[in-house]
């Protein structure tokens, strides 16, 4: 894997407006989709601790600048820094990025995320667990992890395992693209706001105070039907198939569907899940199944545990033979470890869900959030 390091310095990766009592959080690295940035993270944590312990502070607003919300963590920096020195620093940058979602998932004041692009990944984690999660026409929700050899995390089996039905577990596992409507529709956004009313909407929360904020939203708010071809027009054989109890199961049962008559979300979710790692398709559904009822505390602690795993590359060298595949040689031929879903048995799974045996490894803890308002967004 060729590797090229820059040393210049990206200023302003994130920007903070707003007013005395609605403060406004902007990502602002455009050209990269506004992918998270060690640094990023570090910023939004500071200032998000600052508004909630200042009593003046009544609302915060999310958003991104340019065509994305927030497209992920940045994986080129993680895969290029690991590689160069050591696995930790995934680790220890992964476990910020994991407390910054906490303190999210649990922040004792509103938040609103105003999402008209594409999020995904790391940008999933700190919207879905906001108070309001706002989208437009533009939006686009993914979990791709998989195919990178890693798997749909940053909460994503607390916040998917909520949605009805086994919703959650056909977008985590077919790394499925939701339109604005469809986002709607699954219960991830709790608004569609058009595009073209999203400014004046910003300008009117910033003029609101704590108990006007969803008045505010839905006064700008619109009904989005999702397309007559949308999986969300099937959510009976959504539900029929992914309730299955393996990989397997689900593939062989949406294999069935295709019998009578062939469906192209169905066509993708195959064509998804056959070329993805397969052990990181295995470790979802048991993540997503062991998150129905645990706390967001419980579900991030696992993210975690299961991350460092792909990052110290203890079981395969999957996240990184992905990250070549897909983002440095562009090949999109990655060889997985093992191959086939088959191969993929269960004592191989829990080992992603074990603590890390390595003295340079730290368990994540955190910080004592027993006093805030906390309550499932979902």
């Amino acid at each position: 894997m060729a590797l090229s390091l820059k040393f210049d310095r990206e200023l302003n990766q994130v920007l903070f407006r707003g007013n005395s009592s609605v403060k406004v959080v902007i990502l602002n690295r455009p050209p990269k989709l506004n992918v998270l940035s060690h640094e990023m993270v570090c910023q939004i944590k500071h200032n998000l601790e600052l508004y909630e312990n200042d009593p003046s502070v009544k609302l915060v607003i999310l958003k991104g600048n340019g065509k994305a919300f927030c497209a992920g963590g940045d994986v080129v920096c993680v895969i290029t820094s690991s590689v160069a020195g050591h696995w930790t620093y995934a680790a220890s940058f992964y476990k910020k990025q994991l407390i910054l979602d906490h303190l999210i998932a649990t922040y004792k004041k509103p938040m609103v995320s105003l999402i008209n692009g594409v999020v995904m990944g790391g940008g999933a984690g700190l919207s879905m667990n906001t108070t309001f999660r706002v989208v437009t026409e533009k939006a686009a929700f993914a979990m791709p992890e998989a195919s990178l050899g890693l798997f749909p995390d940053v909460g994503s089996n607390y916040f998917l395992s909520r949605l009805p039905g086994f919703i959650g577990e056909y977008i985590g596992l077919t790394g499925a693209r939701l339109d604005g409507a469809e986002i709607v529709a699954c219960g991830l956004a709790t608004h569609f706001v058009p595009s073209e009313k999203l400014s004046s909407l910003e300008n009117a929360l910033q003029a609101a105070n704590y108990q006007t904020v969803s008045t505010v939203i839905e006064m700008f708010a619109e009904k989005a039907n999702v397309k007559e071809d949308s999986p969300f027009s099937r959510l009976e054989t959504i539900y029929r198939c992914f309730s299955k109890g393996t990989v397997e199961e689900i593939i062989q049962s949406l294999e069935n569907e295709l019998e009578n008559g062939a469906e192209q979300w169905i066509t993708n979710g195959l064509t998804y899940m056959r070329s993805s790692c397969p052990t990181s398709l295995k470790i979802f559904l048991k993540s997503i199944r062991k998150g129905r009822g645990q706390s967001i505390d419980q579900c991030l602690l696992r993210d975690y545990n299961i991350a460092c795993h792909f990052f110290r590359r203890t079981v395969s060298n999957d996240f990184y033979e992905g990250s070549r595949a897909k983002l440095f040689d562009k090949d999109n031929k990655p060889k997985w470890e093992p191959s086939r879903l088959e191969l993929v048995n269960e004592e191989t799974v829990d080992q992603y869900f074990r603590n890390i045996n390595d003295e340079e490894w730290e368990c994540l803890e955190f910080p004592d959030r027993s006093n805030s308002k906390f309550r499932s967004r979902m």
